[in-house]
């Protein structure tokens, strides 16, 4: 018996599965690929970060949005929270192993950005 090959993302492009209004990957691409969700992922592709690690790392986060993108992505399955019984409370995030796999996909779209930024600002600059 064969695997069933899951399709790429291209292909459901193609077909318009994603592009209906109804469709569930909607939400989950906005959450992965909005600014705060690329940036959370890549910092936690490097480990383990408490809320005020990444805060730090992340610059220019609220408090709230990055709470907000925490409870997305985890809701997601991307991030695993964990609360340590201690005082002050103290929350540690991770990626989960379907988080490390988007993080690399994500690291890769900031990658191939940072290395063609030279050419990307001529451009706004040239138009």
């Amino acid at each position: 018996m064969t695997k069933a090959k899951t399709p790429r993302l291209s292909e459901l492009l193609r077909r318009g599965e994603i592009f209906a209004v109804e469709c569930p990957s909607r939400e989950i691409l906005k959450h992965v690929t909005s600014r705060w969700g690329v940036l959370v992922l890549v910092a936690l592709m490097e480990g383990t970060h408490r809320f005020s690690d990444l805060r730090r790392k992340v610059g220019g986060v609220s408090e709230k949005m990055l709470a907000q993108t925490l409870q997305c992505l985890e809701k997601d399955g991307f991030i695993h929270r964990v609360s340590l019984p201690v005082v002050p409370p103290h929350v540690e995030y991770s990626l989960t192993p379907t988080g490390t796999e988007i993080g690399r996909k994500v690291e890769s779209l900031a990658d191939w950005i940072e290395i063609n930024l030279p050419t990307i600002l001529a451009a706004q600059r040239a138009g």
